[in-house]
């Protein structure tokens, strides 16, 4: 699948495909805001402070909700935090990774400087200011800065996991919660738990057809909840209270404080829910496009809640002694109360489907910058790139949900475990987006600073708020945070050491070009794939297998596979090829680079389109070589620099927009991989790089063919040489060579460390998805090489 064609950013959209993205939108984006109002004026009035007479309490928390609402998702979020897109996709790592282009400030050990001319890799226009550059310089200069922006990062990511569990438990035990009204206290006792379970249930079993199917068939739902609510609000306003309006002052927010004091704050941990599920908005933003988003917000979400909450406070005003518990169910005329309870149970199935789609969005991104153990994506569309499920965490989020919903059994404690989760997540937004309006779109550091001061005081203020009710539910979110960033950082740690040690013991280019029959070394028929995280040099597991079999494949890749930090990666600049050594020893280099949307094509597929690239760089590097004069006689092209690794070309399958060919010598320096670790020596391979243009899908290698005459006659008898031992390869079989490897930590080193290394992601490693079944290496041809590696 093309990345770019479905990406709906990328090309003008029309107004219909506006109407329609902004249509699906409803069901995948908004479901988790719009339901809130089951549950805001209940758990606000829950304990901490008391409706009276004198309606100064819902006037004060009806203020606080309208100007909350507009200020965080509709200022924030929709004007501003959604521009701030990474080529169109949304949420923490992709402010993260936009970051990371700007400053040097990465964690991938793999990067190269030839990254940076892909087309996905976009710097924005503005020219530097002397402000951005003394903080770049400030960020890039300190070490710590980068572990601590990472850190940052992750438990921004872990919030967004611990959301994805608590919303569809609140969600859902909200709506059914509606039935109390109609059934007795003993039957409802017993028969709530049950039901919000089922129907979790039923949800989580729904998300393996996709967020394009689900959408579909979820937004008439959250459309007909948003009129409904919008109705009963415009009823319930002009029947019991029309001068609610006035509460709209800020005025009415002083008062409020003034009067309940330290209670009113604490209360405000349940008035801050009825923005959950803004940052949806934000981390859906890759499915639908950003004008979709803002337009059904502003147009129909934003004015829907805000007559909701009205509607709500008007019947509140006038219904100061109601014989039960403050509910949203309420202020609904019983003639249509059980419609209403229907729409709102299937309402919160749909809640809970933003901030899992959500959840599912961050996972891959986190997985795809080696910040998680390996799971399997599901991409559920041909046609909209980013729409994913991943399995393993659909169940394992189904019952923790579950195990949420029976061990809490009321709506107060998950209110507080997940209001302390959603500002977590949007503190962690506002502090990169500062970053981002300052390193990425150059504006003044004021700029920044006034959002900064802004939004996050007003977060602030919510987040301490929920921090009251540590013990009260708001523990779950900081113990569930603390347990993932532990295992996300130990991954990503041992994952950098790993490459340090496999940089430190990578072998020589001239020790590859000396095996020979006077060792004892034969070449046998076929291709050998050899897969390692280095962009340059020979693994240290290929030496250890001809080690022990003192023989390799007459024609032998060295295949990296790597993420580099863009949403997607377009075929046409995917593949970095190049020799190792003349073209006479038929080694080759091949770098696959995959953005953290990508979809990672199967075995079958890359291995067709590896030899077929291979082909390309083949023709290519002929031609080149004869238009240069460069080609020595009977040793192949570039045979004049055998001491080094020869250029990378980029190999497409379409040609490249902009000039035709362009190159670039370059000394690509190891990213930065300190985590309070010295960084490792710079890399010395002269690199160029030649986008081609490849007018064949697939290669044909009948070389004897008449009707591939045309194609041949710039060929001398080295290429068709070449091209026709690479054919007779792929027929004798491929045979793909991997690391099996066994981690574990220094002598000395210190107990953390031992535990850390030894026990943790040992345990992790075997127990997800191994490289070979991650890169869908069939068995058959699978070599294993056992590797212990010592960090």
């Amino acid at each position: 699948m093309d990345p770019g064609e479905g990406k709906c950013w990328n090309r003008k959209e029309s107004w219909r495909a506006t109407l329609v993205l902004a249509y699906q939108s409803l069901g995948v984006v908004y479901g988790d805001l719009s339901i809130s109002p089951l549950y805001v004026y209940k758990n606000t009035f829950a304990e901490d402070i008391q409706h009276s007479d004198t309606n100064e309490e819902i006037f004060g928390v009806l203020s606080f909700v309208f100007w909350t609402l507009t200020l965080i998702p509709l200022f924030k979020y929709v004007f501003i935090v959604l521009r701030a897109d990474d080529n169109g996709e949304g949420g923490t790592f992709a402010l993260y990774s936009l970051i990371c282009r700007h400053a040097k400030v990465s964690h991938l050990p793999s990067g190269q400087i030839s990254d940076e001319t892909l087309s996905t890799y976009k710097l924005e226009q503005p020219p530097e200011n002397n402000n951005s550059s003394n903080l770049k310089m400030v960020l890039e200069k300190h070490k710590r800065l980068h572990t601590a922006l990472l850190i940052l990062v992750l438990l921004g990511t872990c919030m967004v996991i611990g959301d994805g569990l608590l919303t569809p438990a609140i969600s859902v035990l909200s709506a059914v919660s509606g039935l109390e009204l109609s059934m007795s206290h003993y039957h409802h006792e017993y028969a709530v738990i049950p039901i919000t379970c089922i129907i979790l249930v039923c949800l989580f079993a729904l998300q393996h057809y996709g967020t394009h199917r689900v959408g579909f068939f979820f937004a008439p739902i959250v459309l007909i909840w948003l009129l409904c609510i919008s109705t009963l609000g415009l009823y319930n306003i002009f029947k019991w209270n029309p001068q609610v309006y006035k509460a709209l002052s800020p005025y009415y927010m002083l008062n409020f404080l003034r009067k309940t004091k330290i209670s009113g704050w604490m209360s405000l941990g349940g008035t801050l829910l009825c923005i959950t599920g803004s940052e949806a908005m934000f981390a859906d933003l890759g499915h639908f496009s950003y004008t979709a988003i803002q337009m059904a917000f502003t147009f129909l979400v934003y004015p829907a809640l805000i007559l909701a909450y009205l509607g709500q406070a008007a019947y509140l005003s006038k219904h100061h002694h109601s014989i039960y518990q403050i509910s949203f169910y309420l202020s609904v005329p019983e003639s249509v109360r059980w419609p209403v309870i229907i729409v709102a149970i299937l309402a919160s199935v749909v809640g809970s489907q933003a901030i899992i789609s959500g959840t599912f969005s961050i996972i891959n991104q986190s997985q795809s910058l080696g910040c998680f153990p390996r799971v399997k994506v599901i991409h559920t569309s041909d046609k909209i790139h980013g729409q994913i499920y991943i399995p393993e965490i659909n169940w394992t989020l189904m019952i923790l949900c579950i195990a949420v919903t029976i061990g809490f059994r009321d709506t107060k404690h998950i209110g507080n475990a997940s209001g302390l989760a959603v500002m977590t997540v949007m503190l962690v937004t506002t502090c990169l987006t500062s970053l981002v309006i300052i390193l990425c779109w150059h504006k003044p550091p004021i700029m920044a600073l006034c959002f900064l001061l802004s939004f996050g005081s007003i977060e602030l203020l919510y987040f301490s708020a929920s921090l009251t009710k540590f013990a009260e539910g708001a523990w779950l979110p900081i113990l569930l945070a603390l347990f993932l960033m532990t295992i996300m950082f130990i991954w990503h740690y041992a994952t950098i050491k790993k490459y340090e040690f496999d940089l430190h013991n990578k072998v020589s280019l001239e020790w590859l070009l000396a095996l020979g029959p006077s060792l004892g070394i034969a070449r046998v028929p076929g291709i050998g794939v050899v897969f390692t995280d280095l962009t340059s040099g020979i693994p240290a597991n290929f030496s250890r297998f001809v080690t022990n079999l003192p023989a390799f494949h007459r024609i032998l890749v060295f295949v990296c596979v790597k993420s580099v930090p863009v949403p997607y990666v377009p075929l046409a600049e995917r593949y970095l090829v190049g020799r190792v050594g003349p073209a006479t020893h038929r080694s080759y280099r091949c770098i696959v680079r995959y953005g953290y949307r990508d979809v990672h094509q199967d075995v079958d597929s890359f291995e067709t389109e590896l030899v077929a690239r291979l082909a390309d760089f083949i023709k290519y590097d002929w031609s080149h070589a004869e238009t240069d004069g460069s080609r020595v006689e009977d040793e192949g092209p570039h045979s004049d620099r055998s001491s080094s690794e020869y250029r990378l070309t980029v190999i497409g399958m379409v040609g490249l927009s902009g000039p035709p060919v362009f190159e670039m010598d370059e000394n690509p320096q190891q990213a930065s991989v300190s985590i309070g670790f010295s960084s490792v020596g710079s890399l010395t391979d002269a690199i160029e790089m030649e986008p081609i243009r490849a007018v064949e899908k697939r290669v044909r290698f009948s070389i004897e063919d008449a009707s591939e005459a045309g194609t041949l006659r710039e060929m001398d008898r080295g290429s068709q040489e070449e091209l026709k031992d690479l054919w007779n390869a792929q027929q004798a079989g491929t045979a793909f060579i991997l690391g099996h490897s066994h981690v574990q930590a220094k002598q000395g080193s210190n107990l953390l460390k031992r535990v850390a290394i030894n026990v943790v992601y040992n345990f992790l490693r075997r127990n997800c998805r191994g490289p070979d079944v991650a890169l869908k290496v069939p068995p058959v041809s699978l070599l294993e090489v056992g590797m212990v590696y010592v960090v």
